[in-house]
């Protein structure tokens, strides 16, 4: 199945309620990423119920007009839409089917948030995990009468205040169509991927490229600064020249080069090395199971297993440091 695009939309009418309503949607997982998404719903006109273990996260959101619940279940005891935004695939299977998502072996969820779902609710889970726990939750869903999307998001935190993320969307097209309006408030760009998993591959596969150009970039930088190039002459001329791409465009990983990206400001915010850390070796497992010789993803991998050690928490774009320690603030 070819991959569809939606781009961002002005209406922000739902076909999940009556026409011309908004459906209530309970937003699960506050962190970085959720709670600007949370608020750029709210700022749309949605009725949200939020949950996160975290008393600031929710307290952000309450300032902003949600209402805080107790647990994933009271958040969603009167919503149409169900969003999640959590860290990896365990903790989305135990909101989704229990504790520790053992419920779900024979394709049910007896002790998760899908068994208290109403048939025809849409849930939209926009964690980053592996495929296959997508899947795994996705089957459970169906079975219940819930239809589930997996739909992870490419724009880092920028985007997600922005409201200029880019959606990448697995399951069936009937639930891909009643989450493109509420998508479209939250990114610029949404794509229906192919089924269930579909939308995990795809996002797989960019950070894997994404993770192998900012680790090949930051190499070329400072193999030219240590020969006595200035960083943005020369990230200037690869700009113009056959080495161009996204991280020298948009998210240059040398300090004041540019402004405005993690870089310039001590690595601070954006996407965090640990997150590119999961995600490569997302990516490794998933070649592996199917038998996909990825040689510079395997390395890029292993640049960042050993650099997220240390600088776990700073942006990806930190990896110049591998090169350059005088990059980092003291």
């Amino acid at each position: 199945m070819s991959a569809t695009k939606t781009a961002k939309k002005n209406d922000d009418s739902s076909a999940t309620g009556n026409e011309g309503t908004k459906p209530n949607i309970a937003f699960i997982g506050l962190g970085n990423m959720g709670a600007p998404m949370a608020e750029n719903l709210l700022k749309a006109g949605y009725t949200l119920s939020v949950f996160d273990l975290s008393d600031a996260a929710t307290q952000r959101l309450q300032q902003a007009g949600a209402r805080v619940a107790d647990s994933p279940k009271a958040a969603a005891a009167d919503a149409q839409v169900v969003i999640s935004m959590l860290p990896a695939g365990k903790h989305v299977h135990s909101v989704y089917l229990g504790k520790d998502g053992s419920d779900a072996a024979d394709g049910a969820a007896t002790s998760g948030l899908l068994s208290d779902l109403p048939k025809g609710t849409l849930v939209i889970d926009s964690s980053t995990i592996a495929a296959e726990d997508a899947r795994v939750v996705a089957d459970a869903a169906t079975k219940l009468g819930v239809d589930f999307l997996d739909a992870p998001v490419s724009g880092g935190t920028g985007g997600a205040i922005a409201g200029s993320l880019t959606f990448i969307v697995g399951g069936s097209a009937e639930a891909f169509a009643k989450a493109e309006p509420i998508l479209a408030i939250m990114g610029k760009n949404v794509f229906h991927a192919g089924d269930h998993g579909a939308g995990q591959v795809a996002k797989i596969c960019n950070n894997m490229l994404l993770g192998i150009l900012m680790a090949g970039t930051a190499e070329a930088i400072s193999l030219g600064v240590k020969n006595g190039l200035d960083p943005k002459v020369l990230s200037d001329i690869m700009l113009q020249s056959s080495g161009r791409n996204w991280t020298l465009e948009v998210y240059n990983p040398y300090p004041q080069v540019m402004d405005n990206v993690p870089s310039s400001n001590g690595y601070q915010g954006g996407f965090m090395s640990k997150l590119m850390q999961k995600d490569l070796n997302l990516a490794m497992k998933n070649a592996q199971d199917t038998e996909v010789d990825t040689p510079m993803g395997a390395k890029a991998a292993e640049l960042y297993n050993e650099h997220a050690v240390e600088y776990g928490d700073k942006d990806f774009s930190s990896i110049m440091a591998r090169h350059d320690r005088s990059v980092l603030p003291t």
